[in-house]
Formats: structure tokens, sequence, C-alpha cells
């Protein structure tokens, strides 16, 4: 394919190259004469391992060329990957004024192009660049429709393809992606940019384009996370006289509920007779010794953050009379302690809520020792609370939160916007569906 690449920088430097090493005919497009030179000279204007050597070859095989004319580019190529950086504002926002430039350049070129050559064929425009959930769609498909003077996805092709490549790795992890995200807005611009990179190994996912804009934040945040994560438990093993990387070795060896994807799915608060409590116990214990963990001393506050979002979801129904399918910390157990449904139906309750909850697993009679104790301190008023059925809870209910999986009380939800204002805590198992009801409200999707 004739590809052309705007910025020559690490990303689209090692982009440019590789692609142009896949068998592509590419142009490279920089403002910057200096990495333009470089560049037609057979230099990678980075830093980099392998790109030296392979810059240069595709140079020498006239696969690879650079240019600072955006018409010059357009004119020879199909498809254009912007590559341009989107940095930090002082105030933290993302910096989206290069991207914004390099497409009305681009679209006038492309109008260009069109009105002197009558050159109808398709152009598809990606977007490599990391940017928020929301850019491309509503900033940058205006302005690249009013520079061209067409539709995107008609007259254009638009995707979005975000990059995992790694700065001192960038070439092999380019050539050995963990995946390929295509956020396509049709079908025919998906087409063209799994076609670029067509015989690389790794899974393809087409998705939709604020997904894949969505991905790179979700990865790089992780791995901020990750790292973080290492780092304060390491501080706290050392001051605890703790081998950290024994420990950490253990951890890892762990592929069922540490490095899977146990955990890693946007649900309801986390609780239980563990997590709160070993959670306060390692930040005192890093208090004690004089270590700072923000952000394992964060957890718990982000936790009973997300519980509150389940509140005010009741409180902007407008509605007094509130049902709760489920009250124990997790499904197929009867242990109350430090539930984040109990919880949540304290604070509605406090509120002034009329409240039913339903719980196949709990009975009150049947609580006993610390679990009994902790519900009579918590929710003294449980017992006038619990509904003997599903459809005691549903006759009663005005907005009903589901928080089990009980398959009593799954069946008996009611479709279509009929009954009480549905509001999922666990992402049902037919939420896409419920999606466009009226009446459901997904607490994280």
């Amino acid at each position: 394919m004739r590809v052309s690449v705007f910025g020559l920088g690490y990303v689209g430097c090692v982009s440019a190259a590789c692609l142009a090493g896949m068998g592509h005919q590419v142009i490279g497009v920089d403002v910057n004469q200096v990495k333009v030179d470089l560049v037609n000279d057979g230099k990678a204007p980075v830093v980099e391992e392998r790109i030296g050597e392979l810059t240069a070859e595709v140079v020498r095989t006239g696969a690879l060329r650079a240019t600072t004319d955006v018409h010059e580019a357009i004119m020879g190529s199909e498809v254009s990957l912007i590559c341009v950086g989107t940095p930090s504002e002082p105030n933290g926002s993302l910096c989206t004024t290069y991207l914004e430039r390099v497409t009305e350049e681009i679209g006038a070129a492309l109008a260009d192009r069109s009105g002197r050559s009558g050159r109808s064929g398709r152009h598809t425009v990606v977007f490599r660049s990391t940017m928020l959930p929301g850019t491309c769609l509503n900033l940058l498909v205006p302005i690249l429709e009013k520079s061209v003077g067409g539709t995107a996805g008609v007259d254009i092709g638009v995707a979005v393809n975000p990059e995992f490549l790694r700065e001192g790795t960038s070439v092999r992890d380019f050539f050995d992606p963990p995946k390929t995200v295509i956020g396509e807005l049709d079908a025919a611009s998906g087409d063209v940019v799994a076609a670029l990179y067509d015989g690389l190994p790794g899974e393809v996912f087409r998705v939709p384009v604020p997904v894949a804009e969505a991905i790179k934040y979700a990865d790089n945040a992780f791995h901020g996370l990750k790292i973080g994560f290492a780092n304060e438990l390491g501080a706290v093993c050392q001051a605890l006289g703790v081998d950290s990387h024994q420990v950490m070795d253990v951890f890892l060896a762990d592929r069922k509920l540490n490095i899977s994807p146990a955990y890693l799915r946007p649900g309801f608060a986390f609780g239980g007779s563990c997590l709160p409590k070993d959670l306060r116990s390692l930040v005192h214990a890093a208090r004690r010794a004089d270590v700072s963990v923000p952000i394992l001393a964060h957890v718990l506050p982000s936790n009973a953050d997300h519980l509150q979002r389940a509140v005010e979801l009741v409180e902007r129904t407008g509605k007094r009379r509130v049902g709760l399918f489920g009250l124990s910390f997790k499904p197929g157990t009867d242990d109350l302690r430090e539930s984040p449904l109990v919880e949540l139906a304290e604070r509605l309750f406090g509120k002034g809520y009329e409240l039913k909850i339903y719980d196949a697993n709990v009975s009150l009679s049947r609580l006993i020792g610390a679990n009994r104790e902790y519900i009579e301190t918590r929710l003294p008023h449980l017992a006038q609370l619990l509904a003997d059925s599903v459809e005691e809870v549903l006759d009663h209910a005005e907005v009903c939160l589901v928080g089990t999986r009980d398959v009593a009380v799954l069946s008996a939800l009611p479709h279509g916007g009929d009954g009480p204002v549905l509001i999922d805590l666990i992402r049902l198992p037919d939420a896409d569906a419920r999606r466009t009801e009226p009446g459901y409200v997904g607490l994280a999707w």
C-alpha cells in the first residue's frame, strides 16, 4: 500500500520504517526539516534499537522517503497515519493542537487533490496518536469533513489505531505486537487498517472508535498502577525486613487470581472479611514505618466512592420506594461482614428511603457470631427490611438495585421498561440488550 506517516518522532519514525520494511511504499511527513533530511539520508531521527539499520535499508531500497510537503504526501498515498504528539497542557489536559492542525492540513490537501486531479479513490485517515475518547468523532472528524467538503465514512475513511510501542523495544514491539486495535468508523476503513498490518502476529480487535481511544488509556493507567503497586509494596516489605522480590515471585506465580482476568471487570464495590481489613492493616503498618503508600492508602477511599455512585443513581431517579436484591458480600454465602451491599442499604435507609431487601442466602434467624454482631451494629432494622420473596420486592419498589446473580432474581426482572427502574450493580447477563430499554441503568458500563 502507499502510506503517508505524519510526525516523525518515536511512534511515527518507527511506524514508517517498519511499514516500509513490510513492503509498503511510505512517505514520512514532518514540519522539522532536520528530521526529514535525516530520514532521506537513511538515518533515523530517534535513538532506538534496530531503527537505524532498518531506516537505512528501507531508504536505500526506495520504500521510505520523507518530506515537509503535506500535498506531496497526500498525492502519493492512499492511507495516512497521524502520529503527531499529544502532550499535556499545564493543567494536565490533553493538548490536541497538533492533531487539529494536521487534520485540517490533510483535509485541505485531499480537497485540493480531488479538485486538481479528479481522483476519486477514497483516502483513509488513521489516527495513531493517543487521544481521549470522543476526540476523533467530536473534534477531528468535523475538522476533516469541513476541510475536505465530504462525509467521513463515505467520502473519506477514518479509523483510530493506537500504538503499543515501548521506547527501547519499539521495533520488536511493532513486528510482535501484544494486540492490534482498530477503531473503525465503518467496515471499509477498518479493512484498510487491517490490510496494513496483514501478516503480523497477535489478536486483532475491531471495535468502535471511542473504545479504541480508551484502550490505550486503560493500558497505560494499568501499567503505571502496576509499577506503583510493586514499588509501594517493596517499600513496605523493606521497612518490615521482608525480601520483596521473594514476595513478588510467589505473587506472580499465581495465574488464577493475581496475573489473570480475575477482578478486572467493572462492577460493584468490594467488601468481605478480608480485603478491607487487610488493606487497612497494611496501610497502618506502612504509616508506622513512616513509608508513604498513596496508591495503597487510596484503594479503600476509591472503593467507597464507587459505592457512593450507586447511592447517587438512586437519588437521581427521584423515587422513594427502593428494592435491593442481594445483601451478602459475594454470591453463595451469608457473610455480611463489610459487605458493600450492607453499606449501600445502610446509606439508603439512613437517607429515609423505604427499603425492601431480598437475599435467598440471608436469614436473620441463622446469623450467628461475628456475622450477626456486625449486621446488628450496622443495620439493626434488618428484620423489618428483609422480604420473603423476589415478588415482594418488585411489588414494593419504584427502583431496584440488582446486586446478585441469583437465578430466581434474574428470571423475575421485568423487561422493556415495565416495572421499577433497574440499577444494575453486577452487569446482568443480558445487559447489552437492556441498554436500550427505558428504566435500565448500569453502574459502570
